[in-house]
């Protein structure tokens, strides 16, 4: 049960600051945050060990999501329209901003994270530290009641961590990143591999973001 936090079009030095939990199975085989080729296109990300790129799971995915509950999905083109509104904006897995605990714990501790910062440059390691690493569970009596109830209560926590007979379950990896109106965007990264735990930064510059309003690329 991933969970991210974002702030859109509402930061006086970030258009986009965002944190994300990603929760799957610990013995799954990944890549850690690196730049790979797609077609040509340069994508910087962590990566599943599959031989599908984006575009073809994307496209496998509309034709199979029938077969399964809800969940979400997002995909972004940069260049397209926004339909997310400017603030804060909390996703876990139910709608944007859905009061969940977990949801309302995270958007409530970003709000007040940013506010102590203002207009200053935020230190997302220390965000992540005391955000993204919360195991405080809900109580069960405020749990949304989509599934078993032990299992609802394990994954209300930010942070998760499980065993089960499938092998250990949880967050293996929680990432923050900051883009500057000037395209300056830092990638933080802090992932699982065998047990041991692993943190990269990237920082790079795009040339060309638009952002909903402006009227030429923000160079």
């Amino acid at each position: 049960m991933c969970i991210a936090a974002f702030i859109w079009q509402a930061h006086p030095l970030y258009p986009l600051l965002l944190l994300q939990n990603r929760d799957e199975y610990h013995n799954r085989p990944m890549k850690a945050l690196a730049w790979w080729d797609v077609d040509g296109c340069e994508i910087l990300g962590g990566r599943d060990e599959s031989t599908k790129s984006p575009m073809e799971f994307a496209e496998q995915l509309a034709t199979d999501a029938h077969q399964y509950n809800g969940f979400n999905l997002i995909v972004a083109d940069i260049h397209s329209k926004s339909k997310v509104s400017p603030g804060i904006h909390v996703l876990s897995n139910a709608k944007l901003d859905s009061p969940w605990h977990k949801a309302q714990r995270l958007g409530k501790g970003f709000k007040q994270m940013l506010n102590r910062y203002g207009k200053n440059e935020v230190n997302v390691k220390e965000m992540v530290e005391k955000l993204m690493k919360d195991k405080v569970k809900a109580n069960k009596s405020k749990l949304p009641g989509i599934c078993a109830l032990d299992m609802e209560f394990i994954l209300s926590s930010i942070f998760v961590e499980m065993d089960t007979p499938l092998g250990l379950y949880g967050t293996r990896s929680t990432a923050a990143m900051t883009v500057g109106a000037g395209g300056e965007i830092s990638f933080y990264d802090e992932y699982l591999e065998k047990g041991v735990w692993f943190e990269r930064t990237v920082n790079y510059h795009c040339n060309t973001l638009f952002w909903p309003g402006s009227k030429s690329p923000k160079l």
